[in-house]
């Protein structure tokens, strides 16, 4: 079960796993369409065609709406296909709503990507509160890290319903940057950089106002260097964005891209600036370093690494930072080389072996669990 673009990434690697075992498992794909258009892309892109398509999506649709358009829908569903085990990924209504009408149905849930945590349920909202709502009601942990493991553990998980994996989404990210080429968006010659993504709902209005103002004037004080940012197709984003940013120069505004091509972009980058969760993942398997514009990350691990940075939304934090990196070569050297904390590109693996060994048995053995390691894409 998956509905938006990031979740149908990192899904991606599970499904073709899944299809690797098909005297053991017969897998089905169903989709909400929470993001249309942008999930279509990823679809198209990995080969999936959904068995269900619920096809939910309505225009500036609320957390409430799509939770009820979610288990109103899969309620009939899962009673016609009575799966033995629901798999959900991430922090997506669509995964919190998913998971609370396998749970009325008495079906066990695999949750990939399970036990990140900012502890602060407003931050990022309301992607917070529903990766603890189904991790309260997941029978197989797949956390992607140790840090997620603890999570877990303090919240009263058996270690026994806990594997850590690492993250499914360097697995897509080395099959994307093997087809990856020169990026399709047209680029000034010879410049820097700059990769933005920005669409939480926390940041819109005056936070994603600073951000605007800031990139703007990151574009003027640097000649040398080129702000791309794909926009959201929420109307709340693609207003302000292009209000502020539409008719400055050296700043290229794009539709959202199609995910090797916005693989192929992130190679070609120089700094990432984002509020996304699953470019703090892919940026630092790329050796680029990122700038979170977050007040808090469920994504400790690269942030102790030195990889990753958290500066706010502030015009003035974000200009500094931004400023530092392109300033400052030492200061980008020390991200750039940083260690990926993130995965080896056989977390799919990992899961399907881990479902293989407690619903299946018999020769079927518990995998071996990730440990971060320096694996570069």
């Amino acid at each position: 079960m998956f509905g938006t673009r990031p979740e149908a990434i990192k899904m991606a690697p599970v499904v073709a796993e899944l299809g690797r075992h098909p005297g053991l498992i017969e897998s089905r794909v169903c989709v909400t369409a929470q993001h249309r258009e942008m999930l279509d892309q990823v679809l198209a892109v990995f080969g999936i065609i959904p068995d269900h398509d619920l096809d939910l999506m309505t225009e500036n649709q609320s957390p409430s709406g799509v939770t009820s358009s979610v288990l109103t829908a899969l309620s009939a569903l899962l009673q016609e296909v009575a799966p033995d085990v629901v798999l959900v990924h991430g922090d997506t209504t669509t995964t919190m709503a998913a998971s609370l009408a396998a749970f009325y149905r008495k079906i066990p849930v695999a949750h990939v990507e399970a036990g990140l945590r900012t502890h602060n349920r407003y931050f990022p909202f309301p992607e917070e509160m529903n990766r603890v709502v189904t991790d309260s009601l997941t029978t197989f942990h797949f956390a992607p890290t140790h840090s997620a493991r603890d999570n877990l553990l303090r919240e009263g998980a058996s270690p026994d319903s806990i594997t850590v994996t690492g993250n499914t989404v360097i697995d897509a990210l080395v099959d994307a940057a093997g087809r990856a080429g020169e990026p399709a968006t047209p680029l000034p010659a010879r410049k820097r950089v700059v990769l933005v993504t920005a669409h939480r709902r926390e940041n819109f209005g005056r936070p994603l106002e600073g951000i605007c103002t800031a990139l703007a004037e990151v574009a003027k004080r640097f000649e040398d260097v080129v702000v791309v940012y794909p926009v959201h197709l929420n109307p709340n984003v693609q207003r302000t964005a292009r209000s502020i940013l539409e008719r400055q120069e050296r700043v290229v505004l794009t539709d959202p891209l199609p995910y090797i091509e916005f693989v192929s972009l992130m190679k070609a980058s120089y700094i990432v600036v984002t509020d996304s969760g699953g470019l703090q993942e892919e940026a630092p398997a790329l050796g680029k370093p990122v700038l979170v514009l977050r007040h808090e990350t469920e994504r400790p691990e690269a942030v102790e690494a030195g990889t990753v940075r958290v500066i706010g939304t502030e015009h003035d934090s974000v200009l500094a930072e931004c400023e530092r990196l392109l300033s400052d070569d030492d200061a980008y050297r020390a991200m750039a080389e940083a260690v990926n904390p993130y995965g080896d590109g056989h977390a799919a693996s990992r899961i399907v072996a881990t479902l293989l060994a407690r619903m299946v048995g018999g020769e079927h053995e518990m995998p071996r669990e990730f440990t971060a390691g320096s694996a570069r894409c």
